[in-house]
């Protein structure tokens, strides 16, 4: 069967930085499942993976604006320490969600100073180019509840 729009995939991944290292993997692991041409995985990856069958090997390489897009400096914030509660335990590194006016997303602290704390909004891969070694383990057709849902359920996918 053929990669396109519902359909559901099952890929091995093993994604890579631009010095080799890995980055993530499903190595040892179910296959990652996801649901084409839903954005479920990145827009260069899908793009990419249209069209090809189970079975197949390919090494694909994603540009940052098809990846986790450009890295912005303007989403990085200056935060009163306030804002994070006396309870917080800050520490340079540190990832946490964050409410924002497009929703939740997840930011990373990147300085902190006497009064105030520098947030980066940005994606951790934001600006990065990603190396991507992929093996189609299968496709299937995606049942009603999965269209609906817009998501892979069962194996690797979503468990309700």
């Amino acid at each position: 069967m053929t990669i396109k729009n519902d359909k559901v995939v099952l890929i091995h991944y093993t994604l890579k930085d631009d010095k080799g290292e890995t980055i993530d993997s499903s190595e040892g692991q179910e296959p990652l499942g996801y649901l084409h041409g839903k954005k479920n995985i990145v827009v260069g990856l899908e793009s990419v993976l249209d069209g090809q069958k189970a079975g197949q090997k390919l090494n694909v390489i994603v540009k940052p604006e098809d990846g986790y897009g450009i890295y912005d400096e303007k989403m990085k914030q200056e935060v009163e320490k306030s804002k994070f509660g006396k309870e917080a335990e800050l520490q340079v590194g540190a990832r946490f969600q964050a409410e924002t006016p497009q929703g939740v997303t997840i930011a990373c602290i990147k300085e902190i100073k006497d009064k105030t704390v520098i947030v980066d909004f940005n994606h951790e891969l934001a600006g990065k180019t990603l190396y991507f070694d992929i093996e189609i383990m299968d496709v299937r057709d995606a049942s009603a509840e999965e269209l609906e849902h817009g998501h892979v359920h069962g194996t690797g996918g979503h468990k309700h």
